[in-house]
């Protein structure tokens, strides 16, 4: 297929038909009993266990801090009346992580 696209299955759809979707699936599952809720606890867990998985990445956080440095210059340098001719830091792209 020209493309390696599809204009069969969930992702092929537009975002308005899979929202429709996926609100029946979660209406139908709090109707059965069956949906998960997550305690403050587990939602607690899962926030650390994702924190030590992207920190555990040093090159990620390496770009994290360069980023931020840059941007805190930037807006130093505005705050304090200079007119730096240096550009403002890049937004941050989404790399993988891991």
């Amino acid at each position: 297929m020209p493309g390696n696209t599809s204009t069969r299955g969930f992702a092929s759809m537009n975002l308005e038909k899979q929202r429709e979707i996926a609100r029946k699936g979660g209406k139908a599952a709090h109707e059965k009993g069956t949906a998960h809720e997550f305690t403050t606890d587990e939602a607690r867990a899962a926030g650390r266990k994702g924190g030590e998985r992207v920190s555990a990445n040093r090159a990620h956080m390496a770009e994290i801090g360069r980023l931020g440095g840059k941007r805190s210059a930037v807006r130093r340098s505005r705050n304090n009346g200079d007119q730096s001719t240096s550009p403002e830091a890049p937004a941050m792209e989404n790399k993988p992580q891991g």
